[in-house]
């Protein structure tokens, strides 16, 4: 079972994860909690419809991963349309991310933060036998799933890939291409979502 998770009987996953793993994947899941950034302050707000309709941005990120992660609902990169109706699909895209990007954040917080929490669980069960087995819940697994495409969406974005030709382009790296720990993580990250993907099949 090393490197690829496998159906758990009566539902969720299991995978077998090394200490550097381990390491590797908390480490990405950390950088990727602190691009999000934080989520509202504890007793920020004793109104929850307050919290309900409490507007997020109406402007894209400056950054091209949180660009990535959070990207307009109504462009269409594709398309050439004329002056008007850019303006009108801005304006919709806008609209749209003030209502909905608070909580696409919280989703893809609370993700990340269950892989972080996870793999803590797993290095204080296994502390010092160099590696242990994941297992997960149902639940877990599709918060894993989450986490993993988002991470992989973070990293293909800094690596600037956008289509499947680049992702062929990224085995014949040579060795000293500074590039190669990252490309070697995007891949890594494809197989574990992939194999994930698989146990989730009816």
């Amino acid at each position: 079972m090393p490197g690829t998770f496998e159906p758990l009987p009566g539902g969720g996953a299991a995978v077998a994860l090394d200490d550097v793993e381990i390491s590797i994947i908390r480490s990405l899941a950390v950088q990727l909690l602190e691009l999000i950034g934080p989520g509202p302050a504890e007793g920020a707000s004793d109104d929850p419809l307050a919290e309900l309709f409490a507007e997020g941005p109406s402007e894209p990120p400056a950054d091209p991963v949180l660009k990535r992660l959070f990207p307009d609902a109504y462009s269409d990169p594709e398309a050439t349309p004329g002056p008007m109706e850019t303006e009108e699909q801005r304006a919709y895209s806008s609209e749209f991310r003030r209502y909905t990007e608070n909580d696409l954040r919280a989703g893809k917080r609370d993700n990340a933060l269950a892989v972080v929490r996870s793999l803590d669980e797993l290095s204080s069960a296994s502390a010092g036998e160099g590696g242990a087995v994941l297992k997960l819940s149902p639940e877990g697994s599709q918060q894993w799933l989450g986490a993993l495409n988002d991470l992989r969406l973070a990293i293909g974005s800094r690596l600037e890939i956008t289509a499947e030709d680049d992702t062929d382009l990224l085995y014949r790296l040579p060795d000293e291409d500074p590039r190669k720990p990252m490309v070697m993580a995007y891949l890594w990250l494809g197989g574990l979502q992939e194999t994930l993907v698989d146990t989730l099949m009816p």
